[in-house]
């Protein structure tokens, strides 16, 4: 009984440790939100796209170097800090 027990709560324990590596919570590596297209001030249109998601982190935005946006395959440019 102790056994069974123990190997349910590993169980349990990885379950939530590869929901949590494959981003299923808020700020995983995988979040990302899309953005409909608009007009700014100026008048000029900005198509529709995908942003990475806002976590406080700087170096994992699919736009700075070593990093590349998933949708169109391209590079990052801007600086690491």
């Amino acid at each position: 009984m102790k056994n069974r027990f123990l190997m349910l709560i590993g169980i349990i324990a990885l379950i939530f440790t590869t929901y949590a590596e494959a981003g299923g919570h808020r700020g995983g590596y995988h979040s990302h939100s899309h953005i409909n297209g608009y007009y700014r001030s100026n008048g000029s249109y900005v198509s529709p796209h995908y942003r990475s998601g806002r976590d406080g982190y700087h170096n994992n935005n699919w736009s700075v170097q070593g990093n590349t946006n998933p949708y169109t395959g391209k590079p990052g440019t801007k600086n690491r800090w």
